[in-house]
């Protein structure tokens, strides 16, 4: 198969993909596999029989963590602040998704690799947020190997700032530092992102792609890969919901950094000791098997942001539609 011949690139996204005849995967699983590979993204409906159960439960436990009256349909749903970080430390609903083990064995087939669950956030309206990777806020060594899956909540209506992808964008090289002309290692950004704006706006506008919505029915998920532009609709309608859940998940054996902070040609890389959700154990950074140190990070310029929101802004969490 592809990925033994090529073991430093995810599966789904192997150069010789086409030669990969899939024959360990089902059905189901081989055209999970395809969609990724040529739109860098597929709609799955979630692996639980429990998933409407377990959302309910999250929308009444999550409800009280915004300053919005729900249960007022006039009410502007979009006031204050739009997500929940790492919700899974105490709701065991958030963990459980995260740590679906359907889904953690369906990535490491697609990816070669196995994977496991690191960061969620949960959203009781879209971000209205400008298209975007990920993998400028969370990447690895090899590259690729990141995924997210976004899960929706409830019905999705085209008013209500659903996400969006640009179909194909995954296939198109990862804009970094070097590609823009800065130095990332010990900056201080208000976002992320904000330095990589004009650049994928320049590749979109290039290549010809529009950013399509994702109009998904409640229990649907969108497995995308690292690479895939993505973001958040502008919201039509201020009334509306759209409680979601992203999950982000990494894969074993690689060295996990922020390339926004690293400057990767100089060997300077803002490294990360990921937590797996699925059994709360830390993962150390490694290349080929053997333990790479993470190194102590630098001391950045003070900001006048306070310490959670720059926290905040390291961790990638203004990320995912």
């Amino acid at each position: 198969m592809s990925e033994r011949i090529f073991p430093g690139v995810p599966r789904i996204e192997s150069p010789i993909f086409a030669c990969d005849k899939l024959a360990d995967l089902t059905e189901k699983e081989q055209r999970i596999a395809r969609d990724l590979n040529t739109n860098g993204f597929a709609v799955i409906d979630f692996p639980d029989p429990d998933i409407d159960a377990r959302i309910d439960r999250i929308l009444t436990n999550l409800s009280a963590s915004f300053e919005v009256d729900f249960e007022d349909p006039k009410a502007d749903k979009t006031l204050g602040e739009r997500r929940v970080q790492d919700a899974w430390q105490f709701d065991d609903d958030v963990r459980a998704i995260a740590s679906n083990e359907a889904l953690i064995d369906l990535l490491g087939k697609l990816y070669g690799r196995k994977a496991f669950p690191f960061q969620t956030l949960n959203f009781p309206v879209g971000t209205q947020q400008a298209a975007h990777s990920d993998s400028v806020h969370f990447s690895s060594l090899p590259e690729r190997y990141m995924c997210g899956v976004w899960l929706a909540m409830e019905d999705v209506s085209a008013d209500a700032g659903p996400l969006f992808y640009v179909k194909g964008s995954h296939k198109w090289p990862i804009v970094t530092n070097a590609m823009i002309g800065r130095r990332g290692y010990g900056s201080e950004l208000s976002s992320a992102q904000d330095p990589f704006d004009e650049a994928w706006d320049a590749l979109c506008h290039a290549h010809g792609l529009d950013q399509e919505p994702f109009l998904a029915r409640k229990g649907q998920a969108l497995i995308w890969t690292a690479n895939l532009l993505h973001g958040g609709s502008k919201q039509a309608d201020p009334t509306l919901t759209r409680w979601s859940q992203v999950t982000h998940y990494f894969f074993e054996d690689c060295i996990y950094y922020t390339p926004a902070y690293s400057d990767e040609a100089l060997g300077k890389l803002d490294m990360r000791r990921p937590v797996a959700i699925h059994d709360q154990r830390p993962r150390s950074c490694t290349y080929l098997g053997d333990v790479v140190e993470t190194p102590v990070p630098p001391v950045k310029a003070p900001s006048k942001k306070g310490r959670l929101a720059r926290l905040l802004d390291r961790l990638g969490s203004k990320t995912s539609g």
